[in-house]
């Protein structure tokens, strides 16, 4: 059978938890249909490069799933269809990565740095470790 990697992005206005329903229907769907699901890897809510729907943000969620042809065209039609997916995206691959993807190795190397940009520690070049006072114009 065809391997394939899917995303979805759901809208920023469900749970986690409804994310998470959306996910074991698309899974029912499938092994239905006599394809397995593989690795699901919730990304959380993340912001939007521009708005789709009026939304800024939504939950993305990558599945790989190891199904025949009908099995994912039909899941896109539904996905189509759902007012709660506002976009998918589909990807033919060769062979199933089982490992973290790109996006969760991302998150790890974050939270063992310590957090976002805002934890960079002070500047060694300045006094003070931040930015330079701001000036009165009369100065």
């Amino acid at each position: 059978m065809p391997l394939y990697e899917h995303v979805f992005l759901a809208r920023q206005d469900v749970s986690a938890q409804q994310v998470e329903q959306l996910v074991e229907q698309y899974k029912g769907l499938i092994e239905g249909a006599g394809g397995t699901i593989g690795k699901v890897e919730n990304w959380g809510l993340r912001t939007l490069a521009y708005r789709i729907k009026k939304n800024r943000k939504a939950h993305y969620t990558l599945m790989n799933i190891n199904a025949p042809h009908n099995a994912v065209a039909e899941m896109e039609r539904q996905m189509g269809l759902s007012e709660d997916v506002l976009r998918f995206m589909t990807f033919r691959v060769d062979e199933l990565d089982e490992e973290p993807s790109a996006m969760m190795q991302k998150r790890d190397r974050d939270d063992r740095r310590g957090g976002g940009r805002g934890d960079r520690g002070d500047r060694g070049d300045r006094p003070g470790g931040g930015r330079p006072p701001r000036r009165a114009e009369g100065e």
